[in-house]
């Protein structure tokens, strides 16, 4: 029944791509990032290897896809999106329960990692490569929900939607080692200059998986942006590189603030760090607590399977649980996924590092 639904996807895709009517595409049902129709814009035998990439890796699920071609991104970059004037938000409720927790181990005497729990209702995963023809080749961790899918498998009628992943990636590392994670805190304030284009907080995580090498490069660019939140929580990044440097990134009053490690190592969950000592950030969260102090110990040198643990160590169950633990190895280009908080069963892949 499996192998047939996603026959019936391949071939509805086929004979749309060989001018069987118009392009399909899924809504979103979150408007944490608005995109464009940007399965439109890409070659039809591209839409049709990018599709015939699609794999069901778990139950969970969890999916796997590669993303062949152009999928518009330096067009958008150029117009932004359409927004409110007021790009702060401050949401109302749920903050307790919020969860991600990201970190960086980056102790030059072992392989860095960059470790990631994505903490929120249970929705079905993507992990997704992307290899666009004039930016870095990247995987990321994309939340299909938003792009209009549920638990169960795409519908043979709406797959297109998935041609819109590569706009709505929650952490992701790319062929440089830059690799970079959101978090929901209380506020941010992503600006609102006339003179800049606007993008969304899941925006600029592809912005930095397609233009940044490191971390510089990083800030650097989302200066020259707004960043809207207004159609989802605020959130804040945590960024780090191959060459070992980090910074938590977050929005103040329209201007951006970057706290970047003064260790081989650093950690963010959902609070905000700026203007913060370290010392009193030990009570604000246990996850905070527990990843700093393991890492610490470590200075900041632990291995793809240390990584994996302290993970699960700091995963969350309840109503707000783990969906997916991920160990972006910055070295090698080794990636091990983890959903559902199953830890006994390791997904691994590797993307081909140019450093």
């Amino acid at each position: 029944m499996r192998k047939s639904l996603f026959t019936l996807l391949i071939v509805a895709l086929l004979i749309s791509a060989c001018g069987g009517g118009a392009p399909l595409q899924s809504t979103p049902q979150s408007t944490v990032a608005q995109t464009p129709a940007s399965s439109q814009d890409i070659a039809a035998t591209d839409q049709a290897r990018t599709m015939a990439s699609l794999r069901k890796l778990d139950d969970f699920p969890l999916y796997e896809m590669h993303y062949f071609g152009d999928y518009g991104f330096a067009g958008f970059l150029q117009e932004g999106m359409e927004t409110d004037a007021q790009t702060g938000s401050r949401p109302e409720g749920l903050l307790a329960e919020w969860a991600c927790t990201c970190f960086a181990a980056l102790n030059e005497e072992g392989d860095l990692i960059y470790g990631r729990n994505f903490d929120w209702y249970v929705h079905p995963a993507l992990l997704l490569f992307t290899h666009p023809p004039d930016a870095y080749a990247s995987v990321s961790m994309v939340d299909i929900s938003y792009l209009g899918f549920d638990q169960g498998e795409p519908s043979p009628t709406d797959p297109r939607g998935l041609l819109d992943a590569p706009y709505f990636p929650f952490d992701g590392m790319n062929e440089y080692g830059l690799a970079v994670g959101i978090m929901a805190v209380p506020y941010a304030d992503g600006g609102g200059d006339p003179d800049k284009v606007t993008i969304g907080s899941l925006h600029a995580v592809r912005l930095l998986l397609d233009y940044a090498r490191d971390v510089d490069e990083a800030i650097s660019l989302l200066q020259d942006y707004n960043i809207d939140f207004e159609g989802g929580p605020p959130v804040h990044y945590l960024i780090s590189d191959s060459s070992g440097n980090a910074a938590v990134v977050e929005f103040i009053s329209g201007e951006l603030s970057a706290i970047r490690n003064s260790e081989p190592w650093q950690v963010a969950t959902n609070f905000m760090l700026s203007g913060m000592a370290p010392e009193e950030r030990f009570s604000l969260c246990r996850r905070y607590r527990r990843a700093y102090e393991t890492l610490e110990a470590a200075k900041g040198n632990i291995s793809p399977e240390q990584a994996m643990t302290l993970l699960d160590e700091v995963s969350q169950s309840g109503d707000f649980p783990t969906i997916w633990s991920i160990a972006y190895n910055l070295t090698s280009g080794d990636i091990r996924v983890v959903v559902g908080r199953e830890y006994d069963r390791v997904h691994q892949f590797e993307l081909e590092m140019t450093h």
